[in-house]
């Protein structure tokens, strides 16, 4: 164990059901580790972290950090917090979630750390389904719920750790790769990094930290750019390009919506992978996958079962409802690059017409990129959009819905009351249920329906959903 983490035996985590504390409750509670936790509201989540046996209190207050020794918090938790307020006046011992996460990769000798403005979830989902196809026992802490391992983590036995490692405010370079993975290098989070050439350099510092193999896309010229400084690692590319370690050719798109590629290593064609999500994207990430499984030990007949195996991570073209002929789907994609690959796959499948339901999310990133997310939400045969899920941030730019709507032709979008101050209470802008009635009228047999976003659209995809399948019982 790590010597912050020795003599720990009470571990309190605030805001243990989000997406990036569960996974490392799995953990550290599977590691022998008495941990306790709150949260806000009552989830699935945190219904499968009592499953665990660890106590949960909804509502967060001093009193609940109880006699822990260790405090632990997400980077969303406000100091003001009662609970990590409490631990800061009781000067108990505290760490932010992603340095957690960091001393955890350190007990692994064989740490696949995954990053990557795009494709983190989807790459780390299909890596731990290989291994966990292959038999190992792997651990993991991954951003979307797998069904193999049963959620978004997993502690094993083996010296394999699959971790996806996220750019923002430089969380990944708490991490300890062994194995560095770099998908791509786009511009996003650019409220903290400010220029492409600060985003490239955190990259760098990335792949400068692991222990051995660094493994990223010869395909991107960022990302090519960004690897070119780091010394003293094996170099290993994988794309579609001649001079790629590992590469991919051929590639089809079967009626049946798979996608098959043959797999090169080296100059050497080792056979043809399946994949069962669509997009060509997926090939980049699925290469990166059997690529670095082949580094941790593994054949390609074991790569190509896993793979086999996947068939995505939750809210990764995640198809949820088949209703009256519709179908209805829900997608992470918050950056407009994922958007655009997102919507290409769609529109390569058999659907009548694609509808593309997305809720931008941040202010910052929606006046940055708005002419981007014009481009890429114009792929779609139609658009609707709700209103700017601001997150962590306050509305001080005067960005709304009505301007990126107005890029897009024949957009369906719903005025707000711009003159009302922001208080950054979502519920204040929450216009789904217009949203859903609006796209439900214009729905037809053959179409697919798809909400996109990081927030909480994929809860207007159920409705929508529920909506179609009502009207089927009429």
């Amino acid at each position: 164990m790590n010597s912050v983490l020795d003599g720990k035996k009470h571990i309190h985590m605030i805001g243990i059901g989000g997406s990036g504390m569960y996974p490392l409750a799995q953990v550290l509670h599977a590691k022998g580790f008495f941990l306790t936790g709150s949260d806000n509201n009552e989830t699935d989540t945190l219904a499968a972290v009592r499953a665990l046996g660890i106590p949960v209190q909804v509502g967060q207050r001093a009193e609940n950090i109880g006699d822990a020794d260790l405090v632990v918090y997400s980077a969303a938790i406000a100091k003001t917090n009662p609970e990590r307020a409490a631990a800061e006046a009781s000067g108990v011992a505290m760490m932010e979630r992603s340095e957690l996460l960091g001393l955890v990769s350190e007990w692994y000798s064989n740490a696949v750390c995954i990053a990557g403005t795009h494709g983190k979830t989807t790459t780390s989902s299909m890596l731990a389904q290989i291994l966990f196809t292959a038999g190992i026992d792997l651990s993991a802490v991954i951003g979307g719920k797998l069904p193999a391992i049963g959620g978004s983590g997993r502690a094993g036995s083996s010296d394999v750790f699959v971790c996806e490692a996220c750019e923002y405010v430089d969380t990944f370079l708490h991490l300890s790769p062994d194995i560095a993975v770099i998908l791509n290098i786009d511009e996003d989070h650019m409220e903290y990094f400010h220029t492409l050439e600060n985003l490239k350099a955190s990259f760098t510092k990335f792949a400068q930290k692991s222990s051995r193999y660094v493994l990223y896309n010869g395909d991107d010229a960022n990302t090519c750019d960004a690897m070119a400084a780091v010394t003293g690692k094996t170099m290993l590319r994988f794309g579609t390009n001649d001079a790629c370690e590992w590469r991919a050719s051929d590639i089809t798109h079967t009626a049946n919506q798979q996608t098959v590629f043959k797999v090169w290593h080296d100059g050497e064609c080792l056979g043809e992978a399946t994949l069962l999500i669509p997009g060509q994207h997926n090939v980049l990430n699925a290469l990166s996958a059997i690529a670095a499984a082949h580094l941790v030990g593994l054949n390609f007949a074991q790569c190509q079962a896993g793979l086999l195996a996947f068939h995505g991570a939750k809210r990764r073209f995640d198809v949820h409802a088949h209703c009256g002929g519709i179908t209805v789907a829900d997608d992470y994609g918050h950056h407009p690059a994922e958007i655009a690959a997102t919507l290409k796959a769609a529109k390569a499948m058999p659907y009548r017409r694609v509808i593309a339901v997305h809720q931008p999310f941040t202010y910052s990133r929606t006046e940055r990129l708005l002419d981007d997310f014009a481009d890429a939400l114009r792929i779609a045969d139609i658009v609707a959009l709700t209103d700017i899920m601001g997150g962590r941030e306050l509305n001080t730019r005067g960005i709304f819905t009505r301007m990126l709507a107005e890029k897009i032709p024949g957009c369906i979008w719903f005025p707000q009351d711009e003159t009302v101050p922001d208080s950054n209470d979502e519920r204040k802008y929450q216009n789904f249920d217009d949203v859903c009635d609006a796209v439900c009228k214009l729905a037809e047999p053959g179409d697919l329906i798809i909400t996109l976003g990081c927030g909480d659209v994929n809860k207007l995809s159920k409705q929508i959903a529920d909506t179609l399948q009502s009207r089927e019982h009429l």
